[in-house]
């Protein structure tokens, strides 16, 4: 009796012992953005220890409310959730039909918006997604697969860590109505322009859960205080004025440049002006601090943007494109993400 009790021991401790060997999986946290603050505590009245950059993982040890708690190097910090993806152990993927929801989704060649865009796919479009990865399918697409973010496909069925949810962005097209603002190579009028850009922009911010404010929806002639004014009353946690410039004695000067007027939004230009950059590919003029009425008067974040110059031929044509546009409005998206994530 003894004898059999002891043995009875001996295997409770040796599939103790199993068990404890197999190995678990923790959830992990991947940083969807560069230079996420990690705070002492989950919140943003703790002190920042540290900084994570995009791609990184972080093995989760703990979650409270909005924020996770991940390990370091030399200890334990926390993150928010609203610029990671949590991944749990991995699920296996059905294949299933998804249906595009908005004109001109963009799939990229990688699961992460710093991926290039190769395609714009129109309201309607069916595709295979044949795997997941993160917020993104990974969907069929001619010889090369491509990836769509799923809030683009899913809506409201599923929240992207990546969105601007409880953001009030207001967008100021400049000029408008008998002001037609700088005047391009082939007669075309700033004002157009800016009007494009801003209901592109719109929509995107949108789409991504942002509340947007158009200081100009229509061809008006609004004044710059007016403009001002209204993101001043305004819940606004950034005001974007976007513009066009022209030089016509000097047709080869090219580029964007970012402006600020005070000194705390100073890093707000440089992340949009950087991420256009990025998506663009256009001359880099840089980021450049100005006393320039529109912002100046604005008491909210705000940047002025010259989104190039309509007295060069080509950057005209350029500007001109559906897609040029779409890769402005992305540079300006990935910008104010970046901002957000190290307020």
């Amino acid at each position: 009796m003894r004898l059999k009790m002891m043995i009875t021991g001996l295997i409770s401790i040796l599939c103790l012992l199993i068990l404890l060997s197999i190995p678990t999986h923790a959830d992990e946290a991947e940083i969807n953005v560069d230079n996420l603050n990690i705070r002492s505590g989950p919140g943003t009245d703790f002190d920042t220890v540290g900084q994570a950059d995009i791609d990184q993982v972080y093995t989760v040890i703990n979650k409270q409310d909005e924020w996770v708690e991940v390990e370091l190097d030399d200890g334990t910090g926390w993150i928010t959730t609203e610029y990671i993806t949590l991944k749990s152990e991995p699920e296996d993927f059905t294949e299933m039909t998804i249906t595009i929801q908005h004109d001109n989704t963009q799939f990229r060649n990688g699961p992460s918006t710093d991926y290039e865009i190769i395609h714009f796919a129109d309201t309607g479009t069916t595709y295979n997604a044949i795997d997941q990865d993160g917020d993104w399918y990974e969907v069929e697409h001619g010889e090369a697969n491509a990836f769509v973010l799923k809030q683009l496909v899913d809506g409201d069925k599923y929240k992207s860590s990546s969105d601007f949810t409880g953001k009030t962005i207001v967008i100021d097209a400049g000029h408008g109505g008998r002001d037609v603002g700088a005047i391009g190579a082939s007669d075309t009028y700033e004002k157009d322009f800016t009007y494009q850009t801003a209901q592109e922009l719109a929509n995107e911010l949108t789409t991504l859960g942002a509340e947007v404010l158009l200081t100009r929806p229509y061809d008006d002639f609004i004044s710059l205080g007016s403009r001002a004014s209204f993101a001043n009353t305004m819940d606004t946690d950034v005001f974007l004025s976007l513009h066009y410039d022209s030089i016509p004695e000097l047709p080869n000067v090219t580029g964007t440049e970012t402006f600020y007027y005070h000194d705390q939004d100073e890093e707000l230009a440089e992340y949009v002006q950087e991420e256009i950059i990025n998506e663009t590919g256009t001359n880099d003029r840089g980021t450049n601090q100005e006393d320039l009425m529109v912002i100046r008067q604005t008491l909210k974040p705000s940047i002025l943007l010259e989104l190039g110059f309509l007295s060069n031929t080509e950057e005209e044509e350029r500007i001109e494109t559906n897609s040029y546009q779409k890769q402005m409005v992305t540079g300006i998206v990935n910008g104010l993400r970046k901002y957000f994530a190290n307020e």
